[in-house]
């Protein structure tokens, strides 16, 4: 019986059901001893431990069907009206823009792979909106950080916004602006 278990366990607890221990320490006790038994915590934003596995899932496998050129899976992992936005100036692609550029290097088996360093990622009040922002590296473009927004889209997430830079140490940042404009100002003339 129960109350044949308490006294052995916590002492405060007598086999006629007295507890010698505050309420509110009793109920951390039984959410420790029976984690089991808690619902899926839910933090004051609406979203899940499960959400942050479910996005960050999203995130591994944009990286991992990119690494693998699968032109399909990759492209399934974004929502219709996803914007990708390039490390360069001009590269602000809608969807079915970005899907043209990727699809012949996707072809040749090429893609691209990018090694999560680090991530985070929020969410907005009533959960089913979420961005993140992930430290990565890739063999060609060194460290980069990918930021961007995913939407949950009939319980899917999938990404909406997908913003990839170049960090730019900022020792070496007026150097590399000056570097820019000089090749803005070459391909002008």
């Amino acid at each position: 019986m129960i109350s044949d278990v308490f006294p052995r366990f916590f002492p405060g607890v007598g086999r006629d059901g007295a507890v010698g221990l505050p309420p509110m320490a009793v109920a951390v006790l039984l959410l420790v001893l029976f984690p089991g038994c808690q619902p899926d915590a839910t933090s004051a934003r609406g979203h899940t431990e499960a959400d942050v596995a479910a996005v960050n899932h999203t995130l591994d496998q944009i990286h991992a069907q990119a690494a693998r050129a699968d032109f399909d899976a990759y492209f399934d992992l974004y929502s219709k009206q996803a914007v990708f936005l390039g490390t360069d100036a001009t590269e602000r692609w809608p969807i079915a823009d970005f899907k043209a550029y990727a699809q012949p290097r996707f072809e040749d088996g090429g893609g691209w792979e990018y090694h999560v360093l680090e991530r985070h990622v929020d969410f907005a009040p009533g959960g089913d909106v979420a961005w993140f922002d992930e430290r990565l590296e890739n063999v060609n473009m060194g460290e980069t950080r990918g930021s961007g927004v995913l939407l949950r889209e009939d319980g899917a997430w999938k990404v909406a916004q997908y913003n990839l830079t170049v960090l730019v140490p900022n020792e070496l940042a007026r150097s590399i602006v000056q570097q820019i404009r000089e090749h803005e100002q070459d391909t002008d003339n």
